[in-house]
């Protein structure tokens, strides 16, 4: 009994459903052909062997499966979708209202697909209507092509996966929107889609686990999808912090790629230091995000060369608790909350927030903070020009100790020289 499959230029038929391994001997056992058993092809005691074979890969397979799932289950991927259905409409209006702030846009509407229509699951606008999926609209074009559409004053970027398209998102602009913010939301869509799809799917393995019917086969079929999506949802990720760096960056009118460049001297600087990998790709992270509470600010506030309001002034102040308030909401990036929450102390104590000193400053922080400082001084910025790497090195270890820890400010020579 084969397994006939999607004409999707593959090989239409693959081994039966019930196939565990390899072994041909298996496959006859596990396509319970009791007549070869009968006719001694098979002994009994032989049989008796491969049913706990089948049995034990069976157990492993389910084990596998439950620890995949404790580790992307709703509340460890975006925690944004961990909502019952009663909240989806609140949950998905706040998400159009923070694209709509971020992108300054004049709206921001958030579509799912169900019932082949998009139905609206949440937006900044009132009275909202629905859409046939069909090409006669920005937003259906945009869910059956999985390509950004732009319509007049409208954008629709399409939410899907390797799997399937999810949803659409809808932007309303009263001007040109930078391409910069438009990467940004287009990570964020397929991040969403592929975090749902993912749930999805942990929840369909969750009933045939539990299916006492199940096969093997089965079993590793629900585990090639579930790590099939998972690979794809960490370079999704990725993808989103990057892009979501860079719309700061463009944010905050700077003339280079400011986090980008901080991240990679922070990520030498933690070689250089003998960080392990995980340790050294979360400060990368940190250091990618450490303004990302701009995102959230006017663009005018960033273009008026240093003459702002008091609110202005006060607003800019009050970034990084913006951003690490956003972070808060994406749980995969949480362990870098620390490092960008406390990357204003100095080694003194006489920084902010908290006034820490020393070892106390979380030591990402501490890297961050002088990778950030050298970047700053040799940019250009819209009121300065660069500064030379000598000068801004020699700056730097004058106020080692005071503003910088010493070993971080020698690392980081190291890294700026090599």
């Amino acid at each position: 009994m084969k397994k006939e499959e999607k004409n999707n230029g593959v090989s239409l038929f693959s081994q039966s459903d019930y196939m565990i391994g390899e072994d041909p001997i298996e496959e006859i056992f596990a396509l319970n052909l009791g007549d070869f058993i009968a006719e001694n092809l098979i002994s009994e005691d032989l049989a008796r062997k491969i049913g706990k074979n089948v049995k034990d890969k069976k157990a492993g397979l389910i084990n596998q499966l439950k620890e995949l799932i404790s580790i992307y289950s709703m509340q460890n991927t975006l925690c944004v979708l961990s909502f019952d259905n009663d909240e989806k409409n609140a949950i998905f209006t706040s998400v159009a209202e923070t694209i709509k702030q971020m992108l300054e846009v004049a709206s921001c509407s958030i579509y799912l697909e169900k019932q082949n229509k998009l139905e609206l699951a949440g937006s900044t606008c009132e009275n909202e209507k629905e859409y046939i999926i069909d090409e006669n609209s920005p937003a259906g074009k945009a869910f059956i092509s999985q390509e950004t559409v732009y319509h007049n004053e409208l954008i629709a970027v399409p939410m899907y996966c390797n799997i399937k398209s999810t949803g659409v998102i809808v932007v309303g602009r009263e001007k040109e929107v930078n391409s910069e913010y438009i990467r940004l939301l287009e990570s964020i869509a397929i991040l969403f889609a592929t975090s749902m799809t993912l749930q999805n799917q942990i929840d369909e393995t969750n009933k045939i686990i539990v299916d006492e019917h199940t096969s093997a086969a089965d079993l590793q079929h629900a585990r090639a999808e579930l790590t099939a999506l998972i690979g794809d949802l960490c370079d999704y990720q990725q993808s989103f912090v990057e892009n979501l760096a860079y719309a700061v960056d463009t944010k905050g009118q700077y003339t280079v790629a400011h986090s980008k460049n901080t991240a990679k001297l922070a990520r030498e600087v933690c070689r250089k230091l003998g960080l392990n990998e995980k340790t050294t790709d979360l400060i990368y992270y940190a250091a990618l995000l450490q303004n990302i509470g701009k995102i959230a600010l006017p663009e005018r506030i960033f273009a008026d060369n240093g003459k702002l309001s008091s609110d202005d002034l006060k607003k800019i102040q009050e970034h990084a608790n913006v951003g690490v308030h956003l972070l808060m909401n994406i749980n995969f990036l949480s362990e870098v909350v620390p490092y960008i929450t406390y990357q204003k102390e100095r080694y003194d104590g006489s920084g902010e927030p908290e006034g820490l000193k020393g070892q106390s400053i979380p030591f990402g922080s501490r890297i961050i903070a002088a990778a950030d400082a050298y970047c700053a001084m040799t940019s250009d910025r819209p009121y300065r020009k660069a500064m030379p790497a000598e000068k801004a090195l020699g700056i730097m270890k004058e106020e080692a100790g005071t503003k910088w820890d010493p070993v971080v400010v020698n690392a980081l020579s190291e890294a700026v020289n090599k």
